[in-house]
């Protein structure tokens, strides 16, 4: 089991940071346990309020709106998720099994991490599959980018495009292959639940979209 982490996020995602306090805490919980059930359209602050018996007000203190929440959690795993890749291989010299890992890190984020009492990965995963482009698919996403809300999405890619170039210094696309990678890992798990005609996976996928990435990444860099 890895160690608890308490993930440092862009401050401009949240009026006042969630992790500070109970009812913060409460918020990001049960806003992921009410997302997972009835899915982002569906999901309003009242409904959030009624669940945590609180008020809407008190929700609106943390975040502007909905879907800066949303950018949060998403935002929450792609921090969770780096800092798993960088525990499973920071004593891994090479870097092909070094990319290796990470894609297995990517293609197993389904499963809840123990270690983080009180938030469940596993459900906040289901989100990421379902939810996480309509995060940057907005006509606010320019300015939103400005102000640094995509930060973690962009230090794990960074992190992955540097094991891309210590394989191949000369693959002329690394940024390219890795931002495929990391949206085709979550959504051929969408297509296999759901749109199976899109997707040669079959439940359960995680194992054969593992080995479909790590087909794309080393045919790539080979």
């Amino acid at each position: 089991m890895t160690p608890t982490i308490r993930p440092s996020l862009n401050d401009n995602l949240y009026l006042r940071d969630p992790q500070g306090t109970e009812l913060g805490r409460r918020i990001v919980a049960e806003g992921i346990r009410l997302i997972d059930d009835i899915g982002f359209e569906h999901f309003t602050f009242k409904k959030l309020a009624a669940v945590i018996a609180s008020t809407e007000a008190s929700i609106y203190r943390y975040f502007e709106n909905k879907h800066r929440l949303l950018l949060y959690l998403v935002s929450w795993h792609w921090t969770w998720l780096r800092f798993q890749i960088r525990f499973h291989t920071h004593n891994v010299a090479n870097a092909s099994e070094r990319l290796r890992l990470a894609l297995g890190v990517l293609c197993h984020a389904h499963l809840d991490d123990q270690g983080t009492a009180g938030l469940d990965e596993a459900a906040l995963y289901r989100i990421v599959v379902a939810e996480a482009s309509k995060a940057y698919l907005t006509k606010e996403v320019d300015a939103d980018n400005r102000v640094g809300l995509f930060r973690e999405y962009k230090q794990l890619a960074g992190d992955l495009v540097v094991m891309v170039q210590e394989i191949n210094p000369s693959y002329p696309f690394p940024h390219a292959l890795v931002s495929t990678l990391l949206e085709t890992s979550r959504k051929q798990l969408f297509f296999a639940q759901h749109l199976p005609s899109l997707s040669d996976a079959r439940e359960p996928a995680e194992g054969q979209i593992l080995r479909f990435i790590e087909h794309l990444a080393f045919a790539a860099l080979a």
